[in-house]
């Protein structure tokens, strides 16, 4: 795994050790990442986050600080990946992606190259630990297609509120709908709402997914009242109310410990 160069570029406080790190993974391109503070909890296992949307989480310095937006479902919840003993680092777009991934940038090479790098610069820090891919709604399309080429380099890819069809109604292009999973072949976790109100990712779509080999599914039910769109994070969408128990049975899954397929 080649990486060019790397750059931690903040270090907290030694208590938190939290960090943001940038590397050159392409000529004239560098992938940033937030690994964040474990506290007191002991690393079982990393989580490679990807948000959705276009994968902006503008990270970034300022005055003293580590900054990055927070309101998507995965780094809202980081802390109770922390609580479960899961490493969360947290990617932002690459330098030529500031304006946001495209579908095509998610699906290409590139985004290989990028991923992989942070992947190869993870095991030089933390050997001993599992690595996993988190994606939720656009960015399980990224998530699909690097667990496909990065197979043994991770342990397993969850994909939550996954992203089937572009659209929706009878303009609805098929996108995860129609990929092979039988491709891929570290284990696959498919977290979902039962209502999910977002017409680009029915839940119908995600209980077909388990009759391929090593895909587990759980399906999610209840929360708070949304306080966004139903494609927004704070809806059903975003497992908004319910992300601590979505996040348990996650890491449980990810630790290969006994999980639920229903959370009520």
């Amino acid at each position: 795994m080649k990486v060019l160069a790397f750059l931690v570029v903040a270090v907290a406080t030694a208590a938190q050790a939290q960090e943001i790190v940038a590397l050159q993974t392409r000529p004239g391109v560098t992938q940033s990442f937030f690994i964040a503070g474990m506290g007191d909890r002991k690393a079982e296992a990393a989580a490679m986050l990807l948000i959705g949307g276009g994968g902006d989480i503008r990270l970034r310095m300022e005055e003293g600080r580590v900054k990055f937006a927070q309101g998507n479902f995965l780094p809202r919840a980081r802390g109770e990946f922390i609580r479960n003993g899961i490493l969360p680092v947290i990617l932002d777009n690459p330098s030529d992606q500031s304006d946001g991934m495209s579908d095509a940038f998610r699906e290409s090479r590139e985004h290989y190259t990028d991923i992989r790098a942070v992947r190869g610069e993870l095991y030089k820090r933390y050997p001993e630990l599992p690595v996993f891919l988190v994606g939720t709604s656009r960015s399980t399309l990224s998530v699909a297609y690097l667990a496909r080429w990065l197979q043994t380099d991770i342990q397993g890819a969850v994909l939550t509120s996954s992203l089937f069809y572009s659209g929706s109604g009878q303009r609805a292009r098929p996108m995860l709908a129609g990929f092979n999973w039988a491709q891929i072949k570290p284990r696959l976790l498919f977290v979902h709402h039962e209502d999910d109100g977002c017409g680009a990712t029915p839940y119908r779509e995600a209980t077909r997914v388990t009759r391929y080999p090593l895909v587990a599914l759980i399906t999610v039910h209840g929360g708070k009242p949304p306080e966004s769109g139903p494609c927004e994070p704070r809806s059903n969408h975003g497992f908004f109310g319910r992300e601590a128990e979505t996040v348990d049975a996650i890491a449980a899954w990810m630790l290969e410990r006994p999980f639920p397929r229903n959370i009520q």
